[in-house]
């Protein structure tokens, strides 16, 4: 199922293969939306790490017990060449500010980015470069 111009449903279901809930796709839809906002910016496309995860999923990889992964509401993304995720986070806290993408929580790690729609401000660096 699309879910937007640039992303399907498949893309965030969970890494074990286990698909997302029924009650959760309205909010993978918003992410999905999200998603697609910095998508339309950059013009690159965006890969999906790992989105969703069931609670023993989740558990199994040492993510935070209280994981927006779990809600359906995150997913941390890679953007292709010359795309840091530095350079990911600059841009999406720029979409934030200007109110064309969601507040959140906005992760740096040294190869990806976690972006969140929780709906209040979370920032965290856990880059070593």
């Amino acid at each position: 199922m699309r879910l937007t111009n640039n992303f399907w449903l498949s893309e965030f279901n969970c890494k074990d293969g286990t698909i997302i809930p029924d009650n959760l796709i309205e909010n993978v839809q918003l992410l999905a939306e999200q998603l697609q906002v910095l998508r339309d910016v950059i013009g690159e496309p965006i890969h999906i790490n790992s989105a969703y995860r069931h609670g023993a999923y989740n558990q199994s990889i040492g993510g935070s017990k209280n994981s927006q992964h779990i809600l359906a509401k995150a997913a941390d993304i890679v953007v292709g060449e010359g795309f840091t995720p530095k350079l990911i986070v600059g841009t999406i806290e720029g979409l934030i500010a200007s109110g064309e993408m969601l507040e959140g929580g906005l992760g740096l790690y040294d190869n990806f980015v976690h972006y969140d729609i929780r709906g209040t401000r979370a920032r965290w660096n856990f880059s070593t470069k």
